[in-house]
């Protein structure tokens, strides 16, 4: 039987919530999202510089390994060069599959989030036992890093009718599958409030230049457009900004100049209005100081 809402949160216009600060009274948080995934050569999900004409597909498996060979250490100097911290969000696999990468995420102070076990698979098919024990493993996987994980993003944002349940009873605090709003939110589970951190669908390397056949000039134009904007209304409310990043599709060589530019833009402008941070901090402040609606 299907239903018309999630179920999930209520609907609460942006306007008509209450105002508050990010630390130091800064009203835009800004985080990088960086997507650290693993895939499958002889089948599976996985996205597509081209159609393949065989199988095994060669061609698109290895365009995505590029991204954590030699795309993710790119970026690696980019945000170096920046000063900036990111969220890292891993599949569980990179441990094994690609030595050094997870830890190297962690070594230079990233956020360690968890994005599933592998992204050769949608989440949201799994039984419900089979997700709880997915969930379960990449948690203990990744908190062998040395901290425990607190950030879910599924792969493929794809969830079953349980997952909010599942990831809260597993000990979470956040979920980045919900682009449906600019504010942090809570979302009801069976076990207490979730709260939803914003991850952009649109401000997202993968439907852009993928999907809309965008090249980096046009994503980073959105960057700086996006930023405009949500400073002009950040005087009304607090907002997020989570920016989505793949290795193997911005850290291809001729698209990561255009995106350091629009970042060393907005880093030399230093506006005090924006709060560079990620989204496990976004989401520690807005618990520990009861902010979310």
């Amino acid at each position: 039987m299907s239903q018309s809402e999630p179920g999930r949160y209520p609907f609460r216009a942006i306007t008509q919530r209450p105002v508050y600060d990010w630390p130091g009274g800064r009203r835009l948080a800004l985080y990088f999202g960086v997507n650290y995934e693993v895939f499958d050569f002889d089948g599976g999900l996985g996205p597509e510089l081209a159609p393949s004409q065989t199988e095994p597909d060669v061609m698109n498996y290895a365009w995505r390994d590029y991204g954590n060979r030699v795309g993710a250490w790119r970026l690696f100097d980019m945000f170096d060069r920046l000063e900036l911290k990111t969220t890292a969000l891993l599949n569980a696999e990179v441990l094994d599959r690609c030595p050094g990468l997870a830890e190297a995420c962690r070594d230079r102070g990233d956020e360690i989030a968890a994005h599933g076990r592998t992204n050769a698979k949608a989440q949201g098919a799994l039984s419900a036992t089979d997700e709880r024990a997915m969930i379960d493993d990449v948690t203990d996987r990744l908190a062998a890093l040395g901290t425990r994980p607190t950030g879910w993003l599924g792969p493929w944002i794809s969830e079953s009718a349980a997952t909010p349940d599942l990831l809260k009873a597993a000990g979470y605090r956040y979920v980045m599958d919900w682009a449906h709003d600019d504010q942090p939110t809570r979302m009801a589970t069976r076990h207490g409030d979730l709260l939803s951190v914003p991850y952009s669908q649109e401000i997202n390397d993968l439907p852009a230049v993928i999907q809309r056949r965008q090249e980096a000039t046009g994503f980073a134009a959105m960057i700086r457009d996006a930023v405009t904007q949500l400073l002009t209304e950040a005087d009304r409310r607090p907002l997020v900004l989570g920016i989505a990043l793949h290795p193997y599709i911005m850290g291809q060589a001729h698209r990561v100049p255009p995106l350091a530019r629009v970042l060393e833009e907005l880093r030399r402008a230093g506006d005090p209005r924006i709060w560079w941070t990620t989204a496990g901090a976004i989401a520690e402040h807005v618990e520990a100081n009861d902010l979310a609606v």
